[in-house]
């Protein structure tokens, strides 16, 4: 975290990407049919009055793969920051002018993972371009696949070795731009109106990859099943979850 930059910013501006130490991935269930319209009223509406109180919109998607699922993330400086900002925006006139229009379109809301990044820059080379303007459709280029690691136990000094050393390196290799890691942030929630999910630890690779065949041809490539796969089987509850994600047309993060 930059202290000097942190220090001459306006209390209620957002933090850049690296700076966010408390990170939302949420994932919302849409009747069907709904996805573009909460896209547009989200894209329209909530990006900069949320970024107003003091969050980052870090970026957000459609899932490639099932089209009635919305994805996206934002970023708090802290936990206190973040109960602060989500105090402010949802008490405050946009949510309450909009919250129904949005609230139309969803089955779910409840599949968020509250997370910090893995390590010290973990998540130092999260991109964030310039956003389209207001009104923009379309998508923005690139694809990000975003995997969910079910861990065991909360994640080792041993595992996160592995995810530097290996894990990491093999998707670089592989073809991805950057890669951005976070693991499960274990404060209480502290703004419950809004639940996050609990109980459980998992660890979250973000990969942003040029093009859906970048990614389509390091998923069927053989150095992730022969050099990775086998030994961060040890850590994992279960099998991983990936979400192939294509940026909307003005999310941050996109290549």
């Amino acid at each position: 975290m930059h202290d000097t930059a942190m220090a001459t910013r306006h209390p209620c501006a957002p933090p850049t990407a690296d700076e966010c130490a408390i990170v939302e991935l949420r994932q919302y269930t849409l009747h069907p049919g709904q996805r573009d319209v909460l896209i547009e009223l989200f894209d329209r509406e909530f990006v900069e009055t949320q970024e107003a109180q003091g969050l980052r919109v870090l970026g957000q998607f459609r899932d490639l793969d099932r089209p009635d699922l919305f994805v996206w993330l934002r970023g708090f400086g802290s936990m206190q920051a973040r109960r602060q900002a989500l105090e402010a925006f949802y008490g405050g006139p946009t949510w309450a002018a909009h919250r129904d229009a949005a609230n139309a379109t969803m089955i779910d809301s409840d599949n968020v993972l509250l997370l910090r990044p893995a390590w010290p820059g973990a998540a130092a080379a999260l991109p964030q371009h310039a956003r389209a303007a207001p009104g923009a459709s379309g998508a923005a280029p690139g694809v990000v696949a975003a995997t969910v690691f079910h861990l065991r136990e909360a994640a080792t000094p041993a595992l996160l070795d592995f995810c530097r050393h290996r894990m990491a390196p093999t998707l670089q290799r592989g073809g991805a731009r950057q890669v951005a890691w976070y693991c499960t942030e274990t404060s209480p929630n502290t703004f419950p109106r809004l639940p996050v999910r609990e109980g459980e630890h998992v660890l979250l690779g973000l990969a942003l990859f040029g093009r859906e065949a970048a990614l389509e041809a390091f998923t069927g490539s053989t150095p992730w099943a022969r050099g990775v796969a086998p030994g961060l089987a040890p850590w994992l509850a279960r099998e991983p979850e990936t979400l192939r994600l294509q940026p909307t047309a003005r999310s941050a993060l996109h290549a």
